[in-house]
């Protein structure tokens, strides 16, 4: 089931975190979580409207489901593989000047989650994340 189904462009970025927002709002999801959730969704969408399709527009699928007390939020397209989890973690002891360009807001996505995994499957770069919404 796709619930959204949006060109991936940053300017759907807010469409997306609204609808986020909804479905979470309407299961009773604590403001923290919610914000929470909003780190990681936003660096992840933009990460695909940014590079997924190139020149190209492409489009994002996005879903909210619950499962117990826990949201599940898939992204998907079909732009060139991703694996977001294959990039290494930055190396947040050394100082923003000696740190290499990149990978923080990755870094961020997943410290604001309980679960993310990826796959590419048929062509399409899947990333999901799941957070506990009960407090």
């Amino acid at each position: 089931m796709i619930a959204l189904r949006i060109d991936a462009t940053i300017a759907n970025l807010d469409t997306v975190i609204d609808y986020m927002c909804e479905k979470l709002m309407e299961k009773g999801c604590p403001k923290k979580i919610i914000l929470q959730l909003r780190v990681a969704v936003e660096e992840l969408y933009v990460n695909i409207a940014h590079y997924a399709y190139g020149d190209k527009t492409g489009y994002a699928d996005f879903e909210v489901e619950f499962e117990g007390d826990n949201a599940i939020i898939t992204l998907i397209d079909e732009g060139v593989p991703f694996d977001p989890l294959a990039k290494l973690d930055p190396d947040t002891t050394l100082s923003v000047e000696d740190r290499p360009i990149g990978g923080l807001g990755i870094f961020m996505a997943k410290k604001s989650v309980d679960d993310f995994t990826y796959k590419n499957e048929n062509g399409k770069n899947i990333t999901q994340l799941t957070k506990k919404i009960a407090e």
